[in-house]
């Protein structure tokens, strides 16, 4: 098969080995491509410009500018943009916002080779590529109602082990409210206590630690 004729691909990860396999994987396909690879969000942005590829492998975690800021800055200077988030992690309010950011799929990076490029030629082909288990995790939280802006500060600074005095102070609000905020929280995400609530927050991607 010609390079013309070929899925041409951008692969985005922070991890030199991961890069390394994805190249492999890719190598070996008979009807692709690796173009270019980049290591952080701005690196990814300047080589899409140079290669314009076909379809962009993105880590959801990059460092300084995240995969999805990446994502958002090539897709308003290319709305065509088919953009594949990778990632170790499956929640579900990350997949969401790579989605509503306008991922077209959404790997996990423990996923067999044979996946990752089944869902290379699908997001090619103009189709999306989510897999069982995360559509799963998407429909399991698809009622449940979003912590505001102000109750996800909360939560961090909880997670980081501030009592309410300590929150009210750094937010400079009172501390009945804080209390109320941290009502709210526990009943939203379902959680016993303060320790289960920021568990469930870090699995879910609401925040990061």
């Amino acid at each position: 098969m010609n390079d013309q004729a070929r899925i041409r691909i951008l692969s985005v990860d922070d991890h030199p080995l991961l890069r390394e396999g994805i190249a492999t994987i890719i190598n070996n396909q008979a009807d692709m491509l690796l173009v270019s690879q980049a290591s952080n969000g701005t690196e990814a942005i300047q080589q899409y410009r140079e290669h314009k590829p076909d379809v962009t492998l993105m880590d959801l975690r990059l460092p300084h500018l995240s995969g999805i800021d990446a994502m958002l800055a090539i897709r308003e200077e290319f709305p065509n943009a088919r953009i594949v988030m990778l990632t170790t992690f499956e929640g579900d309010v990350e997949i969401q916002r790579a989605l509503e950011a306008g991922a077209r799929g959404y790997l996990l990076k423990n996923m067999p080779p044979s996946e990752l490029v089944e869902a290379i030629r699908q997001v090619h082909a103009g189709k999306r590529r989510i897999p069982p288990v995360v559509a799963t995790q998407l429909a399991e939280h698809m009622g449940d109602e979003d912590l505001t802006a102000r109750e996800i500060d909360v939560l961090r600074l909880l997670g980081a082990g501030n009592r309410n005095r300590d929150i009210a102070e750094r937010l400079f609000i009172a501390e009945e409210t804080v209390k109320v905020h941290v009502k709210h929280i526990m009943d939203k995400l379902g959680a016993k206590d303060r320790t289960q609530a920021t568990a469930i927050a870090v699995r879910r991607g609401i925040i990061e630690f």
